[in-house]
């Protein structure tokens, strides 16, 4: 009682959890071929009335998550940081149970190991090679494709998939234990790189992991961004405090996860650079502040060497090679309008509608050729444009991050995780965070928990914009529909 008193919303955001793990057993999708439903007195959930209940179980913890969240955002400090990290554990704890919703990835994760596990090699091979309950589960059009995942990562899964065999639930469970660490690093390593800016670390901490959005994907998901993220935001903290070598290894240990973490270690050159540059400055004994070439010239190679060298060294475990960029290219079979080319190619098909009919997939072979050049030049042009010192090096990190999103060939909400971890960086200015917010609520919504996407129906997504707008609104004005006065105005006439 005397912790409901003194955190109401963290409770009220666990009450939440609680609702959207109890829903997912009849909401999201579930194992196919599995009777551990049935063994659990549990499959009525996933039909008739048992769904219907679990719906409302689980959009009403949805939005006692998002009302939780929005409130502690409006005056973070009043919580301290160690309540903020055990509110991201509370939460966090129920969702290593829910069925795992929003996404299917996790039994593609489970495909790819265990074709990797009985002989096959997992980048020429797609998991329809080993039929079984864990194909019948994944999202069907990946079924046949190859796997785009960094050999660290494959390395992990082969020892989930060896423990947990073809038990689905095992699996899944096992996986989420394995990228608990993530979560870990991300807690430690995100308030030092606030501190280190002079931002606050317990906004910091509310915008990447009690953003129930973020939360529900990588732990309810699960998806491995979340292990990616605590090495990349803990390599970046190493680098920031000045254990560069150290915060490049690990920087090669999240590529070895996934080879989008790739984007921030150039910018790690111009933050070792900078604090050379200030050593020597405070150095009396030195004869001249300026870098040698031959200094500029070791620090490029070892930015580079460093993460080479660890995401070599998984690639010769797992003796593969490098066959895991045969799967990137299946990216572009993902098709949702939150990229800038995509959504320029929906534009274009419906603009020419009336005169002519443009194949959408012949439009996007275009508007992504053209994102993608974009993408190349803006990334170099912010690489250079950080020289200056380690505060621009991390802002043209996170802007980066910000660019990728944008105009990769897909994107998906977890994905957001890449440039949260590294925006904590800075003091945003309220109007951000109310995007933030806006943005979350909204992919919330559209995308559903059983892997479907609202978003060409036109009445729901309204909806969902509309609950988006409320609650970015909320987070400045504690009651923007005046529900208070209504009421006051009920009772007393």
């Amino acid at each position: 009682m005397n912790l409901l008193k003194r955190y109401p919303d963290a409770c009220l955001g666990f009450l939440g959890v609680l609702l959207v793990v109890a829903g997912s057993y009849g909401l999201s999708d579930v194992p196919r071929n599995d009777a551990t439903l049935a063994d659990l007195g549990l499959a009525p959930m996933t039909y008739g009335h048992g769904k219907t209940l679990s719906g409302f179980a689980f959009w009403t913890g949805i939005a006692l998550m998002v009302i939780a969240w929005v409130r502690i955002g409006r005056s973070p400090e009043r919580m301290s940081l160690r309540a903020t990290m055990a509110t991201v554990g509370a939460w966090t704890a129920p969702l290593m149970f829910a069925v795992p919703t929003f996404s299917r990835d996790v039994y593609a994760y489970l495909g790819q190991a265990s074709v990797l596990m009985h002989g096959f090699d997992p980048y020429t091979d797609g998991p329809a090679h080993r039929p079984g309950p864990i194909v019948d589960s994944m999202a069907q059009i990946w079924a046949p494709t190859t796997s785009p995942y960094s050999p660290g990562f494959m390395l992990l899964l082969r020892g989930i998939v060896g423990i947990t065999g073809d038990n689905v639930f095992a699996g899944v469970f096992a996986i989420r234990v394995a990228l608990l660490p993530g979560l870990l690093l991300t807690m430690w390593a995100v308030p030092r790189i606030a501190a280190h800016f002079g931002a606050s670390r317990r906004l910091g901490l509310w915008l990447v992991l009690v953003n129930p959005m973020l939360l529900i994907h990588l732990v309810g998901g699960p998806h491995l961004e979340l292990l990616m993220m605590g090495f990349l935001a803990a390599g970046v903290a190493l680098a920031l405090e000045g254990r560069h070598v150290a915060g490049l290894a690990v920087l090669g240990l999240a590529i070895s996860v996934k080879v989008t973490a790739g984007i921030a270690i150039p910018f790690v050159m111009w933050i070792w650079l900078d604090h050379l540059r200030k050593r020597r400055a405070a150095d009396p004994a030195a004869p001249t502040p300026l870098i040698a070439w031959r200094d500029r010239v070791a620090i490029f190679v070892a930015t580079g060497a460093i993460p080479a060298a660890v995401f070599g060294a998984f690639t010769v475990i797992l003796g593969l090679g490098l066959g895991w960029m045969n799967g990137l290219s299946y990216a572009s079979r993902i098709i949702n309008p939150f990229t800038v080319p995509i959504f320029v190619g929906h534009i274009v098909t419906y603009a020419a509608a009336p005169f002519a009919t443009l194949n959408l997939q012949a439009v996007l072979v275009v508007t992504r050729a053209i994102g993608s050049v974009a993408l190349a030049l803006i990334l170099v042009y912010l690489w250079w444009r950080s020289r200056r010192d380690e505060r621009s090096a991390m802002a043209g990190m996170a802007w980066a991050m910000l660019a990728l999103l944008l105009l990769e060939p897909s994107t998906l909400p977890w994905y957001y995780t890449w440039v949260a971890c590294l925006a904590v960086a800075f003091t945003l200015p309220m109007w951000v965070r109310q995007v933030v917010v806006g943005v979350s609520t909204f992919y919330l919504i559209v995308f559903q928990p059983d892997d479907s996407i609202l978003f060409y129906k036109p009445l729901e997504t309204l909806m969902a914009l509309a609950f988006a707008v409320l609650a970015a609104v909320s987070l400045r004005r504690r009651d923007p529909l005046r529900l208070r006065g209504l009421g006051s105005l009920l009772i007393h006439g």
